[in-house]
């Protein structure tokens, strides 16, 4: 009778060591997982790689605390611990693409290419970033469709941010006749350019030829403006100039094709 309350009593002291172990080592796991929290916020590192970071950091200290635990019931955690190991290199195998995107994920929090709000190109698609996640971005495209790209094909492909700079440049080709007066067509464009308040007086903007093309003698035309205002303007010159081409007497050349058909009677 001794014999089994002595067992007894050993296994109840086992278990309540156990709880103990799980029960601090889980309130030292929070501890740990706050402080981390703290000093990466300092660091003013991204919200989204803090939380992803914190959880990470909680699970795998909280495993630690489990094997420690069933250490202290007396169990064999060698072979369990083999068992673990066994089953996240069978998970990283599974999820490797995952894995991947993690990785991306991180970098693309940490270098900050882009951010909330920014219009950006991206592995062949273009749009708004609306969320910047640890697996994927999501992008929502001017017509208004939510795209989902994983962040591996980001970090691996050309990364265009178009809001990044305040200003941008506007290029427009145009073409006029070999007909038409070279001079008068490029004062019309450049007094179309000065009328808009829109556009940036510096950097200054540009016209010139271009081209001596086939069909048209080709100008260019450089306004800067606002990133903001980019789209609006170019829809508003291109109105004006065929407006105000029109009015002046200045063609608009398009391909033409002379077919010459020799009819025998």
């Amino acid at each position: 009778m001794e014999v089994l309350f002595g067992i007894f009593l050993t296994w109840v002291v086992k278990i309540l060591y156990a709880l103990a172990v799980f029960v601090i080592g889980k309130v030292v796991a929070k501890k740990v997982s706050h402080i981390l929290v703290g000093v990466l916020k300092k660091a003013n590192i991204d919200e989204t790689l803090v939380k992803f970071l914190e959880t990470t950091v909680y699970i795998v200290l909280l495993v630690l605390i489990i094997i420690a635990a069933l250490g202290a019931l007396g169990i064999n955690t060698t072979s369990f611990a083999a068992i673990i190991g066994a089953f996240g290199l069978a998970v990283g195998f599974a999820v490797q693409s995952n894995i991947s995107n993690i990785g991306a994920g991180i970098l693309l929090i940490l270098l900050k290419p882009f951010k909330k709000g920014d219009f950006v190109e991206v592995a062949g698609t273009a749009g708004t970033v609306e969320i910047l996640g640890i697996l994927n971005t999501t992008l929502k495209t001017p017509d208004n469709v939510v795209i989902f790209v994983p962040n591996s094909a980001i970090i691996g492909g050309n990364i265009k941010n178009y809001s990044l700079e305040p200003i941008r440049r506007l290029d427009l080709a145009i073409g006029i006749g070999y007909e038409d007066d070279v001079k008068k067509a490029k004062e019309v464009l450049m007094n179309i350019l000065k009328r808009d308040s829109r556009i940036l007086k510096e950097p200054a903007p540009s016209v010139g030829v271009a081209e001596l093309a086939d069909s048209s003698i080709n100008f260019f035309v450089r306004p800067w403006v606002n990133s903001g205002d980019y789209w609006a303007v170019r829809s508003d010159l291109l109105e004006k100039i065929k407006t105000e081409f029109d009015e002046n007497g200045i063609s608009i050349p398009y391909p033409q094709m002379d077919v010459h058909a020799d009819i025998k009677k």
